[in-house]
């Protein structure tokens, strides 16, 4: 808080010409202060207009104004300058003075400042002042000065309070040579410092093994940004390269869509205006016919001999009827052709995709969104539900043996031991599998035996024992041929 004040009482006072602290402060009439030097630099270049003026307000004197020093300013001036160095060296002590976790000189008195090193042979810690001697009197210079440290006396014997100068192997503490006289007598023992030598190659050589290790995992760190990389750019590439092959696909089926669509169109019309001229022609033809047979029978009911046989040879001849052979008439069944192409198209299509589709998997894992999952024929159709199963120990027969972590069973000659359990299987060589099992499923057995050299036996698997979820446990059965 003190700072802070001498802060602003330096922008009060202070200059607005130069910005600096007032150097014989004089005051203008407008009531402005500044150095008296700096106005009188400010008012040399304006003599040349006639007209002076206030660097911050604008107001403006004629003539020059007389400067005359102000007094009382440059007082306060005086007496912020000894109270912001005051405060300066304040704050400097402040930073020097030892807090609660730093290390105390042990010479000062009153409040303790800051140790700047500690000395081994002293065992004390001292500022750069009390330190001093240590760099100048003969005897001191040849003692051992460390960081600060609270610890010094760590290093003297508790019980004889001299300093532990010896290592004791046997018993791997410190010691100090009163204790090498007494309870640790015969010990194997070398000097502390012959033990700081060797404890330093080999904490020299964790540093070396950890560094060499930090800089083969960093190694392993490049190569790991390099493979996501990698991966997002081959993921990225695949994708783009994917969906344009698949765009292109669409298109080609879109185009051929659209040629079937115009193909059937236009035969449609074809057959339409066939139909339609057949249509016209029988019209005109049942027409003509209608009038023929109105004729006839009008004269059909003529009385007059003579004007019957007067009439009959003057009716117009019947023209030439329409075959109706030309006639095709096939219900319902114009297109089907057509239809079927297209269906076997279809079908081709899914059988490629079906073939071609277990090469496009992700983490082997098979991803099919475009077809139905058709029944599995092959082995490698099977392996795409394989699933691993481990067997239940506490549903085994007794003479089967279980290995490989319960997911080898091995039919022996002498009966097994398994402690008691009311699941295990008495009659049959038979054995439970631990997971509970859903949906399509596959897994392949290897039999084995040691009750003959070449063992003939037969394994079933059974649906055994239902649990909740319409899950299922599974059992092998094995059976002597």
């Amino acid at each position: 808080m003190a700072e802070k004040g001498v802060q602003l009482d330096q922008e009060s006072f202070s200059c607005s010409i130069c910005l600096d602290l007032l150097k014989d402060p004089v005051t203008i009439s407008c009531g402005h202060s500044y150095c008296m030097n700096c106005i009188k630099a400010h008012w040399d270049e304006e003599d040349g207009k006639k007209l002076h003026s206030c660097p911050q307000c604008r107001k403006t004197f004629t003539p020059r104004p007389v400067l005359g020093k102000n007094t009382m300013l440059a007082d306060l001036v005086e007496q912020l300058k000894k109270t912001g160095l005051q405060a300066a060296a304040a704050a400097a002590a402040d930073h020097c003075y030892a807090g609660p976790e730093d290390v105390a000189c042990d010479v000062c008195t009153g409040r303790r400042l800051k140790a700047f090193k500690s000395c081994l042979m002293c065992l004390a810690s001292y500022c750069e002042k009390h330190l001093q001697p240590h760099h100048d009197v003969p005897p001191l210079k040849k003692h051992k000065l460390v960081e600060p440290s609270n610890k010094l006396q760590e290093n003297i014997c508790s019980r004889h309070n001299e300093e532990r100068k010896i290592f004791c192997r046997t018993d791997q503490q410190s010691i100090c040579y009163l204790c090498l006289m007494d309870e640790h007598k015969g010990h194997d023992t070398v000097s502390a410092a012959a033990v700081r030598t060797e404890k330093q190659k080999e904490l020299e050589g964790s540093q070396l093994n950890i560094q060499q290790r930090i800089q083969d995992r960093e190694e392993d760190m490049k190569l790991l940004h390099q493979e996501v990389e990698a991966i997002n750019l081959s993921a990225d590439k695949t994708v783009e390269d994917s969906e344009r092959i698949f765009t292109q696909l669409i298109r080609l089926l879109e185009k051929r869509s659209s040629d079937v669509k115009q193909q059937v169109r236009s035969q449609q019309r074809t057959e339409l205006r066939r139909v339609k001229e057949l249509q016209e022609k029988l019209e005109q033809e049942i027409t003509e016919l209608k009038r023929n047979d109105a004729e006839l029978q009008k004269l059909s009911h003529t009385e007059d001999l003579s004007q019957f046989l007067h009439n009959y040879p003057s009716l117009s001849p019947l023209s030439e009827s329409t075959d109706s052979s030309s006639i095709n008439i096939r219900p319902l069944s114009y297109f089907e052709d057509v239809t079927a192409a297209v269906s076997e198209v279809r079908d081709k299509l899914q059988d490629v995709l079906r073939e071609k589709w277990t090469n496009v998997s992700l983490t082997g894992t098979e991803v099919d969104v475009l077809l139905p999952q058709p029944q599995p024929t092959t082995r490698a159709g099977f392996l795409r539900y394989s699933c691993e199963i481990t067997l239940d120990p506490n549903t085994v027969n007794t003479t089967l043996l279980l290995s490989d972590g319960y997911r080898k069973a091995t039919l022996m000659r002498e009966q097994q031991s398994y402690s008691s359990h009311p699941d295990r299987f008495s009659e049959c060589y038979q054995v439970l599998s631990r997971e509970s099992l859903t949906g399509r499923c596959y897994w392949e057995l290897h039999i084995f035996s040691q009750q003959s050299p070449n063992p003939r036996l037969r394994s079933s698997v059974l649906q055994s024992r239902s649990v909740p979820g319409s899950q299922s446990r599974y059992s092998v059965l094995l059976q002597r041929l």
